[in-house]
């Protein structure tokens, strides 16, 4: 991180730090303990000394250990995004190591992909009950004319299922099929026999007894030890495990498993610049080991395999589906409290609505892809 402003050499760090961290913010709309509520209101003044050794880690943990206070996180993401804070509030060192070690070692290697499951999704499903709505999407829903939550969520699993075409009897694989939603919606409602792969215990347990009656499996299983022939493909909000080095190992698995007239669609978040690195606070917090492809980086390991029938960005509308997620934590919590500290309180609030606020940016995007299989005819992707 680097300023024009000049600073005595006599000055505690502390305000050092601070005026550091308000040259910073000059210009964004945010500032350090003023009235708008998109502004940062400081309680502890070690706060500013995090954040300027440790950038976005430091914004992250300050926060979680209750050293300052926002009352829109997500107006103030935004605001810092768009003055390009993005590139700066990052520690250096930090997205360095991670991209030496993203370079050297396989962060998603098989012996690793199970980290992601038990340090999040394992974390309790009495909270995601709460937060998500009936059909447990943990992904972005579609509001193009969805009026809530839950009509999202259905519209988004209907609009896969109708860009799949499925129809009775076919054989689908889920992977990454989480709590179970799209395996129960393309079974219930189309009459398709599905296989759903977890890499979670938790979601993999409640996925079974909700597809119970239905010709529905759920296996806790890595996608690159799986074996089969299925008609069609779905991966909704995996990919973004996946990592870079094994996206070639990833659309060879799906190119091995599917009919040869068959259609896979991918829905992921999708980053606007091709690159290895990711926030140093979701990385460690929320989603470990993660990484958001490219465009680039989706097309360069498919291109040899699949014809790319249709891409979709509906990027905007992960903004509405974390505010709405964000609600329903925050009138819930009183009710599971008890089941976790005030840290997990401050940890999940903060991850929700900095993730608004960078969609809201259009800093992510969330893009569904429909690939083929060399089918022949015309494709028309449904809207």
């Amino acid at each position: 991180m680097a300023s024009n402003t000049a600073f005595d050499s006599s000055e505690l760090p502390d305000t050092r730090s601070r005026r550091l961290t308000e040259s910073l913010l000059e210009g964004s709309g945010v500032a350090i303990n003023g009235d708008n509520p998109w502004d940062i209101q400081v309680h502890d003044p070690a706060f500013f000394g995090r954040v300027i050794r440790s950038g976005s880690l430091g914004l992250g943990e300050s926060y979680m250990d209750g050293q300052w206070d926002c009352e829109q996180i997500d107006e103030m993401i935004l605001r810092m995004l768009r003055h390009g804070l993005g590139q700066r509030a990052e520690n250096p060192l930090h997205h360095l190591f991670y991209t030496l070690r993203a370079g050297f070692i396989n962060l998603q290697s098989k012996t690793r992909a199970f980290i992601v499951g038990e340090k999040h999704y394992d974390l309790g499903n009495d909270l995601f009950e709460r937060m998500l709505d009936e059909t447990m999407c943990y992904s972005c829903g579609y509001w193009k004319e969805a009026t809530d939550l839950h009509q999202a969520q259905l519209a988004k699993l209907d609009l896969a299922a109708r860009k799949l075409g499925l129809e009775p009897g076919m054989k689908v694989l889920d992977i990454g099929c989480g709590w179970g939603s799209f395996a129960y919606h393309a079974a219930k409602h189309y009459g398709c026999q599905v296989t759903g792969i977890t890499i979670s215990k938790e979601q993999a347990a409640y996925a079974k007894k909700r597809c119970e009656g239905l010709p529905v499996e759920i296996i806790l299983e890595d996608y690159r030890d799986l074996s089969g022939c299925f008609d069609r493909i779905v991966s909704i909000g995996m990919f973004e495990h996946v990592g870079h080095k094994n996206y070639p190992t990833y659309f060879r698995a799906v190119k091995n498993l599917l009919a040869e007239d068959g259609l896979f669609l991918l829905h992921t978040i999708g980053s606007n610049a091709t690159h290895v690195g990711a926030d140093p606070w979701i990385n460690k917090y929320i989603f470990p080991n993660g990484i958001l492809p490219s465009i680039v980086q989706l097309v360069k390991p498919s291109e040899e395999l699949f014809v790319m029938e249709d891409w979709q960005n509906f990027g905007a509308d992960y903004d509405r589906t974390l505010m709405a997620w964000h609600a329903n934590f925050e009138s819930a919590w009183p009710s599971i409290s008890a089941n976790y500290d005030e840290r997990t309180y401050r940890m999940f609030r903060y991850y929700l609505l900095i993730c608004a606020g960078a969609f809201r940016a259009r800093d992510i995007q969330l893009w569904q892809v429909v690939f083929s299989n060399r089918r022949e005819g015309r494709y028309d992707a449904p809207r």
